[in-house]
């Protein structure tokens, strides 16, 4: 899948990096999500004199990576078969290295229940959630978990799938179009407050970005297709407030056993407390994204950012995911 554009590789950039594979696209529900992030960093790769060319899982196999010459992976594919490990362990057989998480790392934050898990185990604060299955007593996880609540296929990102359940007696159907999507399904506890999205790139913590959506609706299409979502970077938030979160954010990142870069989501209540949603383990690069943003809140251009988290494949010649 060749973009038409021209560009020119620097020898220096060359030298470094060699042949650069930008993987996107890809077979889940996030592909056109996938499409629009790779074509990003693609062009910022190139505006740089990197040697960098489209790969699209969904048009052929990864082992002809190796057969094309490629010298490593930069990843953009989101969803499952992208972000959950799968595509890392085969990049970890053909001996490629390649930006972001390892496979363990990117199984456990593609998965919600776990993560939280790993998070509860720590004390980390995060909604208390049950799973769902067909024979739950849909009225009493109603009294328990209180209303309104959020239901989420547990290994779909980009908002794909949530339901919120405001009144009694919702809980049955948005069950069933969750699991629709996924065997696994669990229903959170809502936290009402203001929510942010707090970036990682390396062992730093970026600054925090404000969301405000309509209504409060901060689905897949006000994520990435419309206007109206509304962003604040800086946050606004108290500065040792912030610091107080992003140490927080660090740690819970640690837990999962991320690296490179990532994105947590989380909720702050009313008493200014932390409420942990979920990881993001290959996050976004669109126009719309939001670790772009954060990075250049902090004196680093996409294009940078780009470099900055191709520069991670560099470590001990590729080898950071090995034990």
């Amino acid at each position: 899948m060749e973009t038409p554009i021209s560009f020119s590789i620097d020898p220096t950039m060359q030298a470094r990096y060699g042949k650069v594979a930008v993987l996107l696209g890809g077979h889940s529900a996030e592909r056109e999500v996938s499409l629009m992030s790779g074509q990003g960093v693609l062009q910022a790769l190139r505006s740089r004199g990197v040697a960098a060319y489209p790969f699209d899982p969904a048009e052929k196999p990864l082992w002809v990576l190796k057969e094309e010459g490629f010298d490593r992976c930069f990843l953009v594919l989101h969803g499952r078969g992208g972000e959950d490990g799968t595509v890392q362990a085969v990049l970890e057989v053909l001996g490629l290295p390649y930006t972001g998480s390892g496979v363990m790392a990117s199984a456990i934050g593609m998965d919600k229940f776990r993560t939280k898990l790993v998070w509860q185990a720590l004390g980390i604060s995060t909604p208390d959630c049950v799973v769902l299955t067909a024979n739950s007593d849909f009225t009493a996880l109603e009294q328990q978990l209180g209303l309104p609540l959020m239901v989420k296929p547990a290994h779909e990102g980009s908002s794909i799938g949530i339901v919120k359940v405001t009144q009694p007696g919702q809980l049955a159907l948005a069950y069933r179009e969750a699991a629709s999507r996924d065997s696994l399904v669990i229903a959170e506890k809502f936290v009402h407050g203001q929510e942010y999205t707090a970036p990682v790139l390396g062992t730093q913590a970026l600054p925090l970005v404000r969301i405000e959506a309509p209504q409060g609706n901060y689905d897949y299409e006000h994520k990435y297709f419309t206007d109206d979502t509304q962003y604040f970077c800086p946050s606004g938030l108290d500065a040792e407030l912030e610091a107080n979160i992003q140490q927080l954010v660090l740690q819970a990142f640690k837990a999962v056993g991320a690296e490179g870069w990532g994105r947590i989501d989380l909720m702050l209540d009313a008493a200014q407390q932390p409420w942990l949603l979920e990881i993001n383990t290959t996050p976004g690069m669109t126009s719309h994204s939001l670790v772009p943003m954060a990075a250049r809140a902090a004196g680093l251009e996409y294009e940078d950012l780009c470099l900055a988290v191709l520069d991670s494949t560099l470590a001990d010649d590729g080898k950071r995911h090995k034990e």
